[in-house]
C-alpha cells in the first residue's frame, strides 16, 4: 500500500511540475486504443545499434524509401546535437531514404512554433536518436511539437526511437533523472505518452537491467513495463506488439496469460507455464496482445495448412 501511495504522489508531482515548466498544450490522443496508436506505428528499439529487419520495416511503414519524408530529433543528445548530422547519414544509408531532415531545439518557444513544426507536419516518419531521456521531455513535453508527433501517427506515419528515444516513447518516464540513468525514478517521470499506460527501459542485457522494473510494475499493475535489449525493438501497432531483432523483449505484467511460446521468469527461474510474473521474453517474430494482455500465439504448421486447404 505505501509503493502505491509513493508512486500515487510521484505522478501527481510529475503532472504538476509539467504543467509548470512548460507551456502546456493539451495533446489530443485516440482513446479507441488502450496502448498503441490507433492508425500509425511505433519502433521501439533498446539502443546499440539497429538490425537491418528493423530499418527494413521502419522504412517500410514511413511510406517506402521514395515516398518517405523523415524527420531526425536530437534533443536528446545535447546542445552539441543541433550540429551533428551523423543521425541523419546513419538513417540515409541504413533505408535509402534521401528526404531526411535533422530537428533540434531546447527552446519552449521554438517548439511551440508553427516554423519549428513545419517539417514534422510533412513527414511521414519520425527517428529519435538516443542520449538522455529527459532532454526529450525539457524540449518538447506538452508543446505544438509533441501534438504534431501525435498528428503524424494520427495520418498513419512512424515514430520510432532508440535508447532515450525509446524510454520516451512510453507514458512512465523510466531512468529520466538529471544526476543519472542509475535513478530509475527521477526528477523526470512524464513521457510523450505514444505508447499510453507504460514504462520502457532499454539496454536489458548489456548494462543488467532486467529485474529493474520489476517491483515497480508490482505496485503499478496498470502499467505494462516493456524491457528492450541492444538491436532489438518492438513494433506497436494499434493494441499489438511484435519483436523485431536479434535478441529478447521482456515484458512486466502480473496479469498475462502465458501460452506455450513464452519463456516466464520467476526469480531465477525460467518457467513457462507460470502466469504470474514477475516477467517473461519474447523473441523476434512474437506478438503480444497489450489490450488483452496475453501472448499471440502463431498458428502451427499444420494448422496454417488445415486452413488454406478450406479456402
Amino acid at each position: 500500500m505505501k509503493s502505491r501511495l509513493i508512486y500515487t504522489c510521484l505522478l501527481a508531482t510529475a503532472a504538476v511540475t509539467a504543467s509548470l515548466a512548460q507551456t502546456p498544450v493539451t495533446v489530443k490522443k485516440n482513446p479507441t486504443t488502450r496502448h498503441g496508436p490507433e492508425k500509425g506505428a511505433l519502433i521501439i528499439i533498446g539502443g546499440g545499434g539497429a538490425t537491418p529487419a528493423i530499418w527494413q520495416r521502419f522504412t517500410q511503414l514511413a511510406g517506402g524509401k521514395d515516398r518517405a519524408k523523415i524527420v531526425v530529433i536530437t534533443a536528446a543528445g545535447g546542445d552539441s546535437a543541433a550540429f551533428d548530422k551523423k543521425s541523419v547519414e546513419l538513417v540515409k544509408k541504413e533505408t535509402g531514404i534521401a528526404n531526411v531532415t535533422l530537428l533540434h531545439t531546447n527552446d519552449l518557444k521554438e517548439a511551440n512554433s508553427e516554423k519549428f513544426v513545419a517539417p514534422i507536419r510533412a513527414a511521414t516518419g519520425v527517428y529519435i536518436v538516443g542520449g538522455r531521456q529527459w532532454r526529450i521531455a525539457d524540449s518538447y513535453l506538452n508543446t505544438l511539437t509533441h501534438q504534431a508527433f501525435q498528428e503524424l501517427l494520427d495520418r498513419g506515419g512512424v515514430i520510432s526511437g532508440t535508447s532515450a528515444g525509446a524510454s520516451i516513447q512510453g507514458s512512465f518516464l523510466w531512468r529520466g533523472d538529471t544526476k543519472g540513468a542509475h535513478i530509475l525514478v527521477g526528477d523526470h517521470t512524464q513521457g510523450l505518452g505514444f505508447l499510453k499506460n507504460s514504462v520502457i527501459d532499454q539496454h536489458l542485457f548489456r548494462r543488467n537491467r532486467q529485474f529493474d522494473l520489476v517491483e515497480f510494475v508490482k505496485n503499478a499493475p496498470e502499467l505494462i513495463g516493456i524491457g528492450l535489449d541492444e538491436a532489438t525493438s518492438v513494433v506497436v501497432q494499434k493494441d499489438t506488439l511484435e519483436v523485431v531483432g536479434r535478441s529478447y523483449a521482456s515484458i512486466y505484467d502480473y496479469n498475462t496469460i502465458i501460452g506455450s511460446g513464452a519463456k516466464h521468469v520467476q526469480g531465477s527461474r525460467e518457467v513457462s507455464t507460470a502466469t504470474n510474473g514477475p516477467f517473461f521474453f519474447l523473441y523476434e517474430g512474437q506478438k503480444y496482445d497489450l489490450k488483452e494482455r496475453k501472448v499471440i500465439e502463431a498458428p502451427r504448421k499444420g494448422e496454417e495448412l488445415s486452413g488454406n486447404r478450406g479456402k
